[in-house]
Protein backbone atom coordinates (compact mmCIF):
# COMPACT_ATOMS: atom_id res chain seq x y z
CA UNK A 1 0.00 0.00 0.00
CA UNK A 2 1.42 2.95 -0.94
CA UNK A 3 1.22 5.87 1.80
CA UNK A 4 -0.65 9.17 1.76
CA UNK A 5 1.13 12.63 1.46
CA UNK A 6 -0.29 15.68 3.41
CA UNK A 7 1.93 17.64 1.44
CA UNK A 8 -0.26 16.41 -1.89
CA UNK A 9 -3.22 18.38 -1.07
CA UNK A 10 -1.92 21.84 0.40
CA UNK A 11 -2.90 23.10 -3.01
CA UNK A 12 -6.15 22.04 -3.74
CA UNK A 13 -7.38 22.73 0.02
CA UNK A 14 -6.49 26.21 -1.22
CA UNK A 15 -8.36 26.27 -4.10
CA UNK A 16 -11.39 24.14 -2.14
CA UNK A 17 -11.47 26.92 0.67
CA UNK A 18 -11.33 29.95 -2.20
CA UNK A 19 -14.11 28.26 -3.86
CA UNK A 20 -16.40 28.08 -0.70
CA UNK A 21 -16.16 31.57 -0.27
CA UNK A 22 -14.89 30.95 2.83
CA UNK A 23 -13.30 34.43 4.25
CA UNK A 24 -10.78 34.51 7.10
CA UNK A 25 -7.89 33.52 7.54
CA UNK A 26 -7.28 30.40 10.45
CA UNK A 27 -4.92 31.53 13.43
CA UNK A 28 -1.52 30.97 13.64
CA UNK A 29 -2.15 28.18 16.55
CA UNK A 30 -4.86 26.14 14.25
CA UNK A 31 -4.15 22.78 13.49
CA UNK A 32 -4.88 20.45 10.59
CA UNK A 33 -5.31 16.65 11.07
CA UNK A 34 -5.25 14.27 8.03
CA UNK A 35 -7.69 11.28 8.90
CA UNK A 36 -7.10 8.10 6.54
CA UNK A 37 -9.75 5.57 7.23
CA UNK A 38 -9.01 2.06 6.01
CA UNK A 39 -12.88 0.64 5.53
CA UNK A 40 -13.11 -2.79 6.09
CA UNK A 41 -14.18 -4.51 2.87
CA UNK A 42 -17.38 -4.41 1.23
CA UNK A 43 -18.33 -1.32 4.02
CA UNK A 44 -17.10 1.67 1.92
CA UNK A 45 -20.45 3.05 0.81
CA UNK A 46 -21.73 2.72 4.41
CA UNK A 47 -18.99 5.14 5.84
CA UNK A 48 -19.22 7.39 3.31
CA UNK A 49 -22.85 7.10 4.07
CA UNK A 50 -22.24 7.81 7.78
CA UNK A 51 -19.69 10.77 6.80
CA UNK A 52 -22.32 12.72 4.60
CA UNK A 53 -25.86 12.13 6.44
CA UNK A 54 -24.34 12.36 10.04
CA UNK A 55 -20.85 12.17 11.21
CA UNK A 56 -20.21 15.79 9.67
CA UNK A 57 -22.96 17.85 11.69
CA UNK A 58 -21.58 16.31 14.18
CA UNK A 59 -18.25 17.36 13.47
CA UNK A 60 -19.47 20.77 13.22
CA UNK A 61 -21.18 20.81 16.66
CA UNK A 62 -18.04 20.22 18.10
CA UNK A 63 -15.75 23.32 16.97
CA UNK A 64 -14.13 20.25 14.01
CA UNK A 65 -14.47 22.13 10.50
CA UNK A 66 -14.22 19.68 7.58
CA UNK A 67 -11.59 21.07 5.57
CA UNK A 68 -12.17 18.21 2.18
CA UNK A 69 -12.64 14.97 1.86
CA UNK A 70 -11.48 12.50 -0.56
CA UNK A 71 -11.34 8.64 -2.14
CA UNK A 72 -8.51 7.83 -3.72
CA UNK A 73 -8.73 6.75 -8.02
CA UNK A 74 -6.46 3.68 -7.88
CA UNK A 75 -7.77 0.67 -8.05
CA UNK A 76 -6.34 -0.49 -5.36
CA UNK A 77 -6.97 1.98 -2.27
CA UNK A 78 -10.42 2.90 -4.80
CA UNK A 79 -12.76 0.58 -2.63
CA UNK A 80 -11.40 0.47 0.86
CA UNK A 81 -10.11 3.95 1.54
CA UNK A 82 -11.86 7.67 3.16
CA UNK A 83 -8.91 10.68 3.06
CA UNK A 84 -10.09 13.77 5.16
CA UNK A 85 -8.65 16.92 7.08
CA UNK A 86 -10.06 18.46 10.09
CA UNK A 87 -9.25 21.80 10.66
CA UNK A 88 -9.07 22.74 14.61
CA UNK A 89 -7.96 26.30 16.13
CA UNK A 90 -5.39 24.77 18.34
CA UNK A 91 -3.62 20.78 19.12
CA UNK A 92 -5.24 21.46 22.81
CA UNK A 93 -8.67 22.59 20.94
CA UNK A 94 -8.36 19.12 18.87
CA UNK A 95 -8.28 16.81 21.72
CA UNK A 96 -11.47 18.48 23.49
CA UNK A 97 -12.94 18.45 20.06
CA UNK A 98 -12.03 14.40 19.92
CA UNK A 99 -13.39 14.18 23.44
CA UNK A 100 -16.44 15.95 23.15
CA UNK A 101 -17.42 14.26 19.82
CA UNK A 102 -16.82 10.79 21.03
CA UNK A 103 -19.15 11.68 24.07
CA UNK A 104 -21.57 12.61 21.78
CA UNK A 105 -25.43 10.73 22.12
CA UNK A 106 -26.10 11.26 18.81
CA UNK A 107 -22.78 9.99 17.46
CA UNK A 108 -23.43 6.88 19.89
CA UNK A 109 -26.30 6.36 18.02
CA UNK A 110 -25.99 6.77 14.66
CA UNK A 111 -21.80 5.19 15.51
CA UNK A 112 -23.93 1.63 16.76
CA UNK A 113 -26.17 1.60 13.86
CA UNK A 114 -24.27 1.64 11.24
CA UNK A 115 -22.41 -0.99 12.54
CA UNK A 116 -25.28 -2.97 13.78
CA UNK A 117 -23.75 -5.20 10.64
CA UNK A 118 -20.60 -5.46 11.59
CA UNK A 119 -17.47 -3.00 11.80
CA UNK A 120 -17.08 0.05 9.18
CA UNK A 121 -13.78 0.69 9.54
CA UNK A 122 -10.42 -1.43 10.10
CA UNK A 123 -8.01 0.78 10.66
CA UNK A 124 -7.73 4.83 10.98
CA UNK A 125 -4.49 7.00 10.55
CA UNK A 126 -4.04 10.41 12.11
CA UNK A 127 -1.23 12.90 11.49
CA UNK A 128 -1.60 16.18 12.99
CA UNK A 129 -0.49 19.17 11.15
CA UNK A 130 0.36 22.83 10.79
CA UNK A 131 1.17 25.45 8.13
CA UNK A 132 4.85 25.96 6.91
CA UNK A 133 5.95 29.32 6.71
CA UNK A 134 5.97 29.48 2.86
CA UNK A 135 2.39 27.61 2.40
CA UNK A 136 -0.54 29.15 0.30
CA UNK A 137 -2.67 30.27 3.42
CA UNK A 138 -6.18 28.68 4.01
CA UNK A 139 -9.18 30.19 4.42
CA UNK A 140 -11.35 29.46 6.84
Amino acid sequence: MRSVSAAAFLPTLSGAALEAGQETAPSAEAVYELRVYHAMPGKLDALLARFRDHTMKIFDRHGMKSVAYWTPVDESQKSNMLIYILQHPSRAAAEANWKSFRDDPEWKTVSAKSEENGKLVEKVDSTFMSLTEFSPRLRS
